[in-house]
């Protein structure tokens, strides 16, 4: 994605609090990991301006990459949402992959729109490990589904999660990164200059701040 893009979708991200940086005062994740960073894209759902942002760029960037779409995959659950916003921009279909398959009923793990045999552009809020965003990927693919790529939010960058779509052999693509929004950070004034060494750090050792 253009880094200006990028920077800026992280500018909205801060201004809006969907991310927040404490280098000096780290957040706990489920996992355990200490991370002197918090994302939560459910945020942008309830600012009209960047929510809009965020769906017209999504937009723009599925019309440029992958004209041939035929449907558009929302990641459950936090996807759902905006993959619908950018969906219906694009009058298309739309679907979306659950964690795990239903142990009743019909026992889908695909809801919505059936992606058997169709072009499919999977849309996911944010790529941390990639686990959760690789395993949907993995369904839609056990469902027959043309993936042609995954677009997302923001992404940590990790290499582990960067390993597991190159394993995978699928793309991803984000609107905005760790490396945009540390730089922007730093310009907007919500770190200082000697937090960016510790901020670098951290992605490339999560498991250890």
């Amino acid at each position: 994605m253009n880094m200006e893009v990028s920077k800026q979708i992280a500018h909205s991200l801060l201004k809006i609090g969907a991310i927040k940086l404490s280098p000096a005062n780290p957040f706990t994740w489920v996992s355990g990991w200490r991370s002197p960073i918090y994302c939560d894209n459910r945020l942008t759902l309830g600012d009209v301006q960047v929510r809009d942002e965020i769906c017209s760029a999504f937009v723009s960037l599925i019309r440029s990459k992958y004209p041939d779409v035929e449907v558009v995959a929302g990641v459950a659950t936090g996807a759902i949402a905006h993959g619908m916003l950018v969906a219906e921009k694009l009058g298309l279909p739309f679907a979306y992959v659950r964690a795990e398959r239903k142990e009743h009923g019909l026992k889908k793990v695909v809801e919505g729109a059936d992606p058997a045999g169709k072009k499919v552009v999977v849309v996911e809020d944010l790529v941390s490990t990639g686990k959760s965003s690789v395993n949907a990927l993995v369904h839609l693919k056990e469902e027959k589904a043309n993936v042609l790529g995954m677009v997302a939010i923001f992404t940590y960058e990790f290499d582990e999660a960067r390993k597991k779509f190159e394993e995978l052999g699928t793309e991803l693509t984000t609107l905005s990164s760790y490396t945009a929004l540390v730089e922007q950070a730093l310009a907007d004034g919500y770190i200082q200059l000697h937090d960016v060494e510790a901020l670098k750090k951290w992605r490339s050792e999560p498991d250890k701040f």
